[in-house]
């Protein structure tokens, strides 16, 4: 995985990559797909939710250049595979997932891995988590038809939000905070699971 799916496709990134070989992706994975644990595609995790590729996760963790000073927030913490990576490069992670029993999962294998610098919400990422605003960085691991106002409010000045936007034809943005407006660059098509705005 990390030298075909992730030095192979172009991420440098040394950090992340560390954080890659550490963490055991099968255990993020659902029993009966364990075996494909390391292929370079996603898969479902139930409830209609998917664990992104391996390549994806990486290039959204690349392109947020995270340091140990920065409090990022996760909209859509799933499995919380994504969480655990952010949680290995950044200094506290803030991860909102709006399935309860996905969150209740991550919550159980992040606390048994030993996080320490991670905080999970059971809520609507759409609003984001007012309560711990400014972010240094953002990621969403869900799509939306846009960036959400709340999202943009939250992200501090000079901050990084990536997060695919669109329904059928989607792409991977990253966004930077410059006067109070995003600087959008597109980085690759994607194609996710829409975000959903009602807590469930």
């Amino acid at each position: 995985m990390i030298e075909r799916q992730l030095k192979g496709r172009g991420i440098k990134c040394l950090e992340v990559l560390t954080a890659f070989r550490k963490i055991p992706r099968e255990q993020f994975i659902p029993p009966d797909l364990k075996m494909k644990a390391y292929e370079d595609h996603p898969l479902s995790i139930g409830y209609n939710q998917t664990i992104s590729q391996p390549y994806i996760v990486a290039l959204m963790t690349e392109r947020l250049e995270i340091t140990k000073k920065d409090r990022v927030l996760e909209i859509g913490t799933g499995s919380g595979y994504q969480t655990a990576i952010l949680a290995e490069l950044a200094g506290e992670v803030y991860s909102v997932e709006i399935v309860e029993p996905l969150h209740g999962l991550a919550n159980e294998r992040l606390q048994r891995m030993g996080y320490k610098n991670v905080h999970l919400k059971h809520g609507d990422g759409c609003s984001g988590w007012p309560e711990e605003a400014p972010f240094d960085k953002m990621i969403a691991t869900a799509a939306a038809k846009e960036i959400p106002q709340a999202l943009m409010e939250q992200l501090k000045e000079g901050g990084r939000i990536v997060i695919p936007v669109g329904e059928l034809d989607q792409d991977l943005v990253l966004g930077i905070k410059r006067k109070n407006t995003l600087e959008i660059k597109h980085l690759t098509p994607v194609r996710f699971v829409i975000m959903q705005s009602n807590v469930s």
